[in-house]
């Protein structure tokens, strides 16, 4: 039994590097217990007792059948987004430390790749000494797979460049491809049997990561396609690739985007024709005059991904457009789950014009500019630029209270502010991609929040 591939089997791959690195085979494997996962860094809750139910199949003979439907899976035709990272200057480490020393900074890198490519929900297919093979989009397909395997790669870069290990300073680089493939073929007997990936998309995210400079993202034209204007970018024009015909253009990844809408940086501004959603449309317009006529409304517009929800919203906005109103757009966003209130947050900060580069003071001046048209108090302004993460000042200190107490001033002074607009103008309140804001707070506890479906504590 190969223990890899019956960690994949679990869905637990992200320990594949502890277990190698403990030089866990198949004879100790069944004699593991709850101590020694704790000691292997398996987290304590579901991925340990599932851990635990596994291994006690073991004794009953069932890892054959474990290895057995892994391999049953066979081979598939998929689209497959492969990121190749790779440790920058290993030969020269090799040739200055101690390879105790080596096999520590080494194992440290590969510990560290694996956690940011297991938290994007992508799947490390291999390791090649100082170099890690991964897949998104394989064994578990996504539909913006491309976008988890850039923002994995960026997070890679911060996480190495991140490592204290040996007095080691620590950079990486990542080459990022996209395209057809054939995966899932096993290959190799024992510790070196693997999942082979047929096409050329593997080797040509190694020959960017060749090309990319230290701690810089390369990637290819297919994945640019895919992700949009949802990163900013620097065009590295097109290079003649070993083993491919013709020049391939390729772009390095500077950092996410200042675009909120994921409508809008996917698909750009210019939209085609709205089709056949004339009834709803006419919906959401009669809601609206009930609201501009004092009787607030709340409309939900649910459905799979591709169905044009946002279109039917940017078709809203159209028509809204030459009515005097407010208009607020929040963007939920799955990779700020832990923030509850990262979708006012981020449009506070859109709203009032702060950029990265603004000076305390500055913000806070900006601060002061939008939340005017509310009329706020001192103490509003105040909580507000707590929840934006700026200093308190003279004339807005913060107060000395709870948690718990701050939370519901902070949550009052939004609602105030919504309250003072909609007493000047109709405000129209869009909420994109809400589905990451309706699930229970994963650090919650309380009965509200437990099996509820919507976190009404946090």
């Amino acid at each position: 039994m190969d223990i890899a591939v019956w960690l994949r089997g679990l869905g637990l791959e992200r320990y594949e590097p502890a277990f190698r690195d403990n030089e866990i085979d198949r004879e100790t494997l069944p004699k593991l217990s709850a101590d020694d996962l704790k000691d292997l860094g398996v987290v304590l809750g579901s991925h340990r007792r599932k851990l635990l139910a596994a291994i006690a199949a073991l004794h009953d003979n069932a890892a054959p059948s474990i290895e057995r439907a892994s391999a049953a899976q066979g081979a598939e035709r998929r689209q497959l987004t492969v990121v190749f990272c790779d440790l920058v200057g290993s030969t020269e480490l090799a040739s200055r430390l101690d390879p105790e020393d080596l096999r520590e900074v080494v194992a440290a890198y590969q510990r560290a790749v694996a956690d940011v490519i297991a938290g994007f929900d992508g799947f490390v297919a291999k390791y090649m000494g100082d170099g890690v093979l991964a897949y998104f989009g394989y064994p578990r397909a996504h539909e913006d797979d491309a976008e988890h395997a850039v923002r994995a790669g960026l997070g890679v870069i911060d996480a190495v460049r991140r490592l204290d290990v040996e007095s080691v300073n620590l950079q990486a680089r990542v080459g990022i491809a996209t395209g057809l493939v054939v995966v899932g073929d096993l290959i190799g007997e024992g510790s070196a049997r693997e999942q082979s990936v047929v096409g050329e998309t593997p080797n040509l995210a190694a020959r960017l990561q060749a090309l990319a400079e230290p701690n810089a993202v390369v990637i290819a034209a297919g994945t640019r396609r895919l992700v949009g204007n949802l990163f900013e970018y620097r065009d590295l024009g097109a290079f003649e690739v070993k083993g491919l015909v013709g020049p391939m253009p390729t772009w390095q990844v500077l950092h996410p985007s200042a675009v909120a809408s994921r409508f809008e940086a996917l698909r750009g501004s210019a939209l085609t024709p709205l089709v056949g959603r004339a009834d709803e449309i006419d919906l959401l317009i009669r809601r609206w005059e009930r609201a501009k006529a004092g009787n607030g409304q709340a409309v939900l517009v649910s459905g799979e991904p591709g169905l044009g929800k946002s279109r039917i919203a940017a078709a809203l906005e159209e028509r809204l457009h030459v009515e005097p109103h407010f208009r607020q757009r929040y963007f939920c966003s799955p990779y700020r789950q832990d923030s509850a209130l990262y979708p006012c947050i981020d449009h506070i900060g859109r709203a009032a014009g702060i950029a990265p580069t603004d000076s305390p003071a500055s913000r806070l001046e900006k601060l002061e500019a939008l939340l005017a048209h509310g009329s706020l108090s001192d103490e509003d302004v105040a909580f507000l630029a707590d929840l934006v993460s700026l200093p308190g000042s003279e004339r807005h200190p913060r107060l000395n209270l709870s948690p718990q107490r701050k939370k519901e001033r902070t949550l009052e002074a939004l609602l105030r502010r919504v309250d003072g607009l909609a007493r000047r103008q109709p405000v129209v309140m869009i909420f994109e991609d809400a589905q990451w804001i309706t699930r229970p707070h994963a650090n919650c506890s309380t009965s509200l929040c437990s099996g509820s479906g919507v976190c009404r504590c946090c």
